[in-house]
């Protein structure tokens, strides 16, 4: 799959959830906050939601491997 050129807003709302993920605290507004946000890149780019998802969690969580 060819890498997806993500907004900032995007990829700083999947940060915040993996935060919240990391210290046992995920919220339901920020978990909406990025499906919400996911769906709406995914339909706008004509992609599907579930590679998008992917990508943005490699994107934030493993930075080291995409950028290889």
């Amino acid at each position: 799959m060819a890498a997806i050129e993500f907004p900032d807003d995007l990829i700083a709302l999947e940060r915040s959830a993996w935060e919240e993920i990391q210290a046992g605290a995920l919220t339901v507004p920020t978990a909406l906050a990025v499906h919400e946000g996911v769906t709406a890149f995914a339909a706008e780019s004509e992609l599907s939601r579930l590679d998008v998802e992917m990508q943005l969690k490699r994107v934030v969580r493993h930075p080291e491997v995409v950028a290889a």
